[in-house]
């Protein structure tokens, strides 16, 4: 091989040194500050070992969650039942694993769903302004008004219950607060030079939209949905708990919990395990929110 020369030493450090300047963007700042925070970390890991358990809950589960054993009743934990038995002779452990499909999926959609119809709203009427910004954040204060238990109690009797009408119901509220702040911060970025530039360029408004300012949003996006599905995974418990959720024979962990709450004084673990569980999980995401917010937060890098 032939040994390099000084000019040619010369440019292969700068290249290193353009390659290493590139790279030192704010996702890659953000990445190695979330790296760092370890409740984030292990929040993370365990939201992954949940979700995992949870998808192959066929493959993990002993019993399927519906499985009764009449005979048998409410066992303690055992070895054969390691969570112990519902009144129904049910596995807790299987109903936890194949409950935890329908919550994560509740909060995960729910919350997909929202994050659709809110970036959207607030984008364009951040972006717009003037008079369609006006009407269209009356729009949502009405909806804000509007009792949440009634709407679903309506949808519910109207629709009959199911897991879809669950997600939009969830998602047609859950909406309003992440238009809020996407139009917040939209309003902000609009008055910027380069989206100036990219107006007075002629750039279509579509392109706008989607190429520069809901990139430029997404860092508080990703951090208000990590904290919007644990509030909608709560809210799916507590629909669930008024018996307006999911049906049997079918389980999740608002169901469990409230089971649970009726038999708490004869059968405790039919309580404590679901509700850990579900307390776990919420941590998780909450120190999961928190350290995205903190590693896309800019001052943060200054420090």
């Amino acid at each position: 091989m032939v040994p390099f020369t000084e000019p040619e030493k010369n440019l292969e450090a700068l290249k290193q040194a353009i390659k290493e300047e590139s790279g030192a963007t704010l996702w890659y700042d953000a990445m190695i500050r979330l790296k760092k925070n370890r409740f984030a970390v292990s929040g993370f890991f365990i939201l992954l070992i949940i979700a995992l358990s949870a998808v192959f809950a066929p493959l993990i589960a002993p019993y399927s969650y519906e499985v009764q054993d009449l005979e048998l009743g409410a066992v303690p934990p055992s070895i054969d039942h390691l969570l112990g038995t519902d009144v129904f002779g049910r596995d807790l452990f299987s109903r936890i694993l194949y409950g935890g499909r329908i919550s994560l999926m509740v909060g995960f959609l729910a919350t997909f769903v929202s994050l659709c119809i809110g970036v959207l709203w607030g984008t364009i009427a951040g972006y717009i302004g003037g008079r369609l910004d006006s009407v269209m954040m009356r729009i949502v204060d009405i909806i804000y008004a509007l009792p949440f238990m009634i709407f679903i109690i309506l949808l519910t009797v109207i629709f009959g219950r199911n897991l879809l009408l669950l997600f939009l119901a969830i998602g047609a509220v859950e909406w309003l607060t992440m238009a809020r702040i996407v139009r917040g911060q939209v309003l902000s970025i609009r008055r910027q030079e380069f989206i100036e530039a990219a107006i007075a360029m002629g750039i279509p408004h579509r392109q706008i939209v989607f190429k520069h300012l809901i990139p430029n949003v997404l860092g508080i996006i990703i951090v208000y949905s990590t904290l919007t599905i644990p509030s909608v995974m709560l809210l799916e418990a507590f629909l669930s708990f008024l018996g307006l959720g999911v049906q049997p024979p079918m389980s999740s962990w608002g169901l469990l919990i409230s089971y649970g709450v009726e038999a708490m004084e004869e059968y405790p673990w039919l309580l404590v395990f679901p509700g850990l569980v579900l307390s776990v999980t919420l941590f998780s995401l909450n120190f999961l929110g928190d350290g995205l917010r903190d590693a896309l937060d800019p001052r943060a890098s200054k420090d």
